[in-house]
């Protein structure tokens, strides 16, 4: 794509969730020239998620699509032009930025990146099936849904346990699977004893799931002992995923830079390029909530806006 076919904007966002959407809103508003790239998933982890609770403003709740929906719908109201595709690499020239996209390429002024993380999940077949239905990788989310429910956390590090203590809160019953054994347990000291401490939580450690069952709803798992390989059954409300994940900057990490698992280190939403920012999962391992995420996305574009008008001067 040569130049004159670029498209050209004062900001470039890239990311269609919670964070891009919101930095959408506050910069066209203010009246710069938005683009956005949407993405191969716009809207990002809300998309899977069934009912939100818990984002100021819905009192009766709303649907995660709905959310996003809206979103976008606020974003084209203030003049932001959404683009198809993923964005697959970012080239500094001359104090500005190309975006190289899949399906569209610009040249901006500057660049919020809110493409998110995804959570890691055991990848089975039966997973897919019932994600939203009983099987989750957010326990902050939709924890409160299993209330008086039995559940189960698959995991052995720091979210694993904090999982299953916002869990304990509303279930009947946490049982968090091990694959190996207890020297598997990566949590820190204090996290582990403070679960173990915990009346309603249990471990069983070497092992891990084999198959999800159910109707509608996760009705149960199916369990293999990875030391006497015996197979058996378990009935469960619900399985909340707590592997970790994995944030989506492979396009970016030759640019900005990274910790060693891929979050995006920045001061505030500023990263170590002048121009670039970054808002949402892809630089917050800690809260991962939508609301965090939109707040994110507002600080980043008014810090974006800033610089331009810097610039301007």
């Amino acid at each position: 794509m040569n130049d004159d076919q670029m498209i050209s904007a004062d900001v470039g966002i890239i990311g269609a969730g919670p964070a891009g959407y919101s930095a959408a809103v506050y910069s066209a508003r203010a009246g710069f020239s938005v683009a956005l790239w949407m993405g191969s998933e716009p809207g990002g982890q809300l998309t899977t998620t069934n009912d939100v609770e818990n984002f100021i403003g819905f009192p009766e709740g709303i649907k995660g699509p709905e959310l996003m929906q809206r979103s976008r719908e606020q974003a084209i109201r203030f003049g932001a032009r959404l683009l198809e595709g993923k964005v697959v690499k970012i080239e500094l020239i001359e104090s500005e930025f190309i975006l190289h996209g899949e399906k569209a390429s610009g040249r901006v002024r500057s660049v919020i990146i809110a493409t998110g993380a995804v959570a890691k999940w055991l990848g089975l077949e039966s997973e897919e099936k019932f994600k939203g239905r009983g099987v989750s990788g957010c326990a902050t989310c939709d924890g409160f849904f299993f209330r008086d429910k039995n559940v189960a956390v698959v995991g052995a590090g720091d979210v694993a346990m904090e999982d299953a203590l916002t869990l304990a809160k509303y279930a009947t019953s946490v049982t968090i699977l091990v694959r190996k054994g207890e020297e598997d347990i990566k949590a820190s000291k204090i996290m582990y004893e403070r679960v173990k401490a915990n009346s309603k939580v249990k471990f069983i450690f070497n092992t891990e799931i084999q198959e999800f069952v159910g109707g509608v709803k996760l009705e149960k798992i199916i369990v293999k002992n990875n030391v006497s390989n015996e197979i058996s059954e378990m009935p469960i409300d619900g399985v909340f995923i707590a592997i970790g994940h994995r944030p989506n900057t492979e396009f970016c990490r030759d640019l900005v830079n990274c910790d060693h698992e891929g979050y995006i280190i920045t001061q505030g939403v500023k990263t170590n390029i002048e121009g670039i920012f970054a808002a949402g999962d892809v630089m917050d391992r800690v809260y991962r909530q939508a609301i965090t995420s939109a707040s994110a996305g507002c600080m980043a574009a008014l810090d974006a806006n800033k610089y331009l008008e810097r610039k301007a001067r």
